[in-house]
């Protein structure tokens, strides 16, 4: 009996502690967080995170830099170690050439993306000398 309950609950699984269990988001709150953003996207429109997921389901997430288009392979509640939960879905080979170029681009600095922080004192006199205002 208890086996034929806990089938009926992984049946029903919201879309927050499913994103949650397959590890895209280290909190369930940060998953439902996600979704209610727009973040997270089912067939081109926002999902809620009351959806329930199904096998076959696609989504389109935002993580970071990141968008991947995952596929619904297994339904799960239990956040479980990392192999256990990319069972949970597969990435399509499309997201997955998007991703790996995107980070490539990020690299060699090619989006404009700085990860040094703010600019120093002789780079902020060159940008007031470029743009033709005196700020010092």
């Amino acid at each position: 009996m208890a086996q034929k309950q806990q089938q009926e609950e992984e049946d029903k699984v919201r879309l927050d502690k499913w994103l949650w269990a397959a590890r895209f988001y280290k909190t369930r709150a940060l998953a439902k967080a996600a979704i209610e953003s727009g973040k997270v996207h089912h067939r081109g429109e926002r999902c809620k995170p009351g959806k329930e997921p199904r096998v076959g389901d696609e989504y389109e997430l935002r993580t970071g830099f990141d968008e991947r288009t995952v596929v619904v392979q297994a339904l799960s509640i239990v956040r479980r170690g990392a192999p256990e939960a990319q069972a949970l879905y597969v990435e399509t080979p499309a997201s997955i050439a998007k991703r790996e170029t995107a980070a490539a681009q990020r690299k060699a600095g090619a989006l404009g993306v700085s990860t040094e922080g703010k600019p120093t004192k002789k780079q902020r006199r060159d940008l007031f000398k470029f743009h033709g205002s005196s700020h010092e």
